[in-house]
């Protein structure tokens, strides 16, 4: 079964192509997690938030990062971080999927 990571916390900026220069070698470094499947990088500036959601291929190695990403974002400087984990129905996931 594959877990979902839904990450999310204010955040005041950069956003768009000015946080891709800045995160670039951060987002190397989480592609080579363990059990990780797939991140797709979160930002609304009119919110001012940025976060994440991560495909993990298990459930362990999911909660494993949320602690791991929880502590470097809190060293970073940032607060009030919210995650959480779900199971993936990869059922009906499976039938959601664009058949163009």
């Amino acid at each position: 079964m594959r877990y979902l990571l839904q990450v999310d916390f204010p955040h005041n900026g950069p956003f768009g192509d000015e946080l891709s220069g800045a995160m670039s070698d951060l987002a190397k470094d989480i592609a080579n997690e363990k059990g990780l499947i797939s991140k797709l990088w979160t930002e609304n500036e009119a919110t001012k938030e940025a976060g994440g959601i991560y495909l993990f291929d298990n459930a362990e190695d999911a909660a494993r990062y949320l602690t791991k990403h929880t502590e470097r974002l809190e060293a970073f400087g940032y607060s009030n971080i919210r995650g959480k984990i779900f199971a993936v129905n990869e059922a009906l996931s499976a039938l959601s999927i664009p058949t163009k």
